[in-house]
This record gives C-alpha cells, structure tokens and sequence, in this order.
C-alpha cells in the first residue's frame, strides 16, 4: 500500500525470509562464512542459538544457497520427531527406499550406504534441524548417534542444530553431555544494537528500490529499538506498521509517534526500568501553583537543617505549620530516594508559559511546554524524571502531550 508513497518496488520487511534482503551486519555474515567453513570441513555437529525471531530461519536459507553444490541438504523444520522416527525422517528428505513399517536397523543400514555412495563422490550431506530446543532429549540422543556415522578420516554425515536458548540447557543436562561434546562450534545470534538497526532498515530499504533519504529518524530507530529489543522479526513488523502509519497521514519520514502506533497495534511493550523507582520518585514530585510546575530539589544538608530549626519565627507570635504555607508560595523540598538518569544523547530545555515550543531542536533535544493539567503520573510515565546533583536546585517536569521533539525526541509514550 505505501510501497508507492517511499518509492519502493518491493516489500521491504516482509517476515517471510527472503535471501535477496539478507543483511551481514550484526555477525550474521560471520556466523554465515563460519558455518559454511564447519560443514564443507566436516566438523560433525553445529550449533546455532538465539531467541525467538532473531534470524535462524534466515540464516539457514542463506546455506541453502551459498553452500557449495557439491553439498546435498536436509531440512527437518519438525522438533517433535520421536527418536524411533527420525531416521524414517532423514531417509524420507533424501528420498531413499524405505517405508514406515521399516525397524530402525533395516533404515540406518539404507542411510548409511546412501550415506557412503555419496562419500564416494566426493559428495557431502548435511542436515538443518530448525527449533531444537524443542526436540525431545532421546530425539537428540538420536542424533548423537547419527554423528557416529563416519570413515576413517571423514564423518559422513553434517549436523546443525538451530535453537533457542533454551537448547543451551537442555544440552547443559548430565545425562547428554556425550552429545554437547560432539558439538564442535556454538554460534549466537545476539540482538541488534539502535546502529545496526538503522543499518538493517536502510538496507532493506535500498534493497526493495528506495532512492532518496532517509526515512525513518534517528528517534524513530531508538523507539524500534525499545520495541524491537533488537529481534530481526520485531524490527520487520514495527518498521512496516510504522511506515503504513506515515503513510496514512502522508508523511515522507517515519517519527517516532508512528512507531508508537505500529507498537501498540502490534501489542509490543517496552521494558520501563522507572517501575522500579517510580513509587519512590513520586514522593519526589511536589506540586506548586496555579500554574503546575513540579519542583525537585535535593535533600538540605544537615546543617542547613539545623540553621532552620534554630531560627525564631518572624513577628511576635510564630502562625502554626499549615497557616505558614498557606501564607507563602511552597517551597517544599523532598528527598529523593532514587536518582533516575536521562540517557547522555538527551537534553530538556523548558519553554515559557503561553508560548509555543520551538520545533527546530537539535537530535536529542526535548523542550517541556508549561501546562496546568500537568499531574505527577504523567510525569513518570513519560519516563523523563530528572537527574540531579548537589549543584543542582531544581528542575521542572513535564506534560507528556506538550513534549515537541522535532525530529530525535525517540521517547516511548505509555
């Protein structure tokens, strides 16, 4: 639908896996070359982990096509093959002569001449075994047993195992530790980093026929990073939603309220580390005058605490606590428990009452509006409680709906 709006030829996140669209960034191009090494070397057994949407199906079509052609591939994508039945699987995939009423060693001795004749050919075979982590531990066995399958100077038959990280602890077990040392490489697919998903986006982007800018800012990568927590297949759906949402307001750039959206149609939630302190900064906030301003100010030192107790009250006879504060503008000051930190790349400013916020801010920049209806939940919510110091008075919060960040505000709206 937006394909025409960024000039684009072709779907640009599609989570299918398509080979044209492979990225090498991230260790993906490495952990490629090193698994192509491992098996035209036959080096027994392979395994390659990461979570859930990290790119492992990706990874496994990308050997398919650049594996020598010398190299014959098996696919079990799956997991939950009984052992008795996996032999019967392999021999299916390699189309041999054999049938389900077939014992087990009727089946190994076909697979392995099989085996054997392509060996002879100067031939080998591999065999890719997506979701492993699912596979029952005597399936795994089985496997192990597979490996055993060798000349005197060439194992016959390739294995990688893709899983989840939950395959690590499966093989950690005492009772198959035989197989993990038949493992002779571990891979992991670690989550993207905010570059590498500003460089995975424009990739793609460049891939399916885009020619001019950049589309999404440098905000709108940090939100899908929040969102994303760097999985390959998170990043596809938010980036897609996101530009839909632009395109259904014709924007030319994805903003970071367009991430928002495709977030929460998505049903992706950030991880928010304020729940840990919030309760505590809360007690932070004061809220002082018409005008709704919060103010925060460190704790008085100890000596200035005491100065303040020793002081007569002014007049002749000193009006109690309450009568005090509603005499005078509060002043109150609270210490806080916690002191949240806002990340290095951002800034506030703050921009007078009745007037508009600028939109001209540099990446990074967030410009607080003053506004009446401001209330300590939108506050924390917004995930901009401030840092102080010793030298540091006060500092004013914020109204989340008045936050303008022209270009680079990237911050995550509840």
């Amino acid at each position: 639908m937006y394909y025409a709006h960024f000039g684009l030829t072709q779907p640009p996140f599609k989570i299918t896996p398509d080979t044209r669209l492979f990225f090498p960034g991230a260790n993906r191009g490495e952990v490629l070359q090193a698994l192509i090494y491992a098996i035209v070397n036959g080096e027994g057994i392979v395994k390659v982990v990461g979570e859930v949407g990290s790119g492992k199906t990706m990874l496994c079509r990308m050997l398919e096509v650049e594996l020598p052609e010398h190299v014959d591939m098996v696919y079990l994508a799956n997991p939950s093959v009984a052992p008795e039945h996996i032999l019967h699987a392999i021999a299916f995939e390699l189309k041999l002569p054999v049938s389900t009423g077939d014992d087990r060693l009727r089946v190994l001795q076909t697979v392995q001449e099989y085996l054997l004749k392509k060996h002879a050919d100067n031939r080998r075979v591999v065999v890719f075994i997506e979701e492993a982590q699912a596979m029952p531990v005597a399936t795994l066995e089985e496997i192990r047993l597979l490996s055993n399958l060798e000349t005197g100077q060439d194992k016959l038959l390739q294995i990688v195992l893709f899983g989840q990280p939950e395959l690590d602890r499966t093989l950690a077990r005492h009772d198959i530790r035989q197989l993990k040392e038949r493992i002779t490489y571990s891979f992991a697919l670690t989550p993207f980093s905010t570059e590498e998903i500003h460089d995975y986006i424009n990739s793609r982007l460049r891939a399916s026929g885009h020619r001019a800018g950049e589309v999404f800012t440098k905000g709108a990568i940090r939100a899908i990073t929040r969102y994303s927590r760097g999985l390959v297949r998170r990043v596809n759906i938010v980036a897609d939603k996101a530009m839909l949402a632009a395109y259904a307001v014709n924007a030319t750039r994805v903003l970071p309220k367009h991430v928002h959206v495709a977030a929460r149609d998505s049903e992706f939630e950030v991880e928010r580390p304020w729940k840990t302190w919030a309760a505590a900064a809360a007690l932070a906030t004061v809220l002082v005058g018409g005008g709704g301003w919060f103010i925060w100010s460190p704790a008085p030192s100890p000596d200035t605490a005491a100065v303040a107790a020793a002081s007569p009250a002014s007049g002749p006879v000193a009006a109690p606590a309450a009568e005090q504060t509603a005499a005078k503008a509060p002043e109150a000051v609270v210490a806080p428990a916690a002191q949240p930190e806002l990340p290095d790349d951002v800034s506030i400013t703050l921009a007078p009452a009745n007037e508009p916020a600028p939109t001209d801010s540099e990446p990074g920049a967030i410009t607080v509006a003053r506004d009446d209806e401001t209330t300590a939940d939108d506050a924390i919510r917004a995930q901009l409680l401030p840092s102080w110091d010793a030298g540091l008075e006060t500092h004013s919060l914020l109204n989340i709906d008045n936050i303008v960040s022209a270009t680079d505000g990237g911050l995550v709206h509840p």
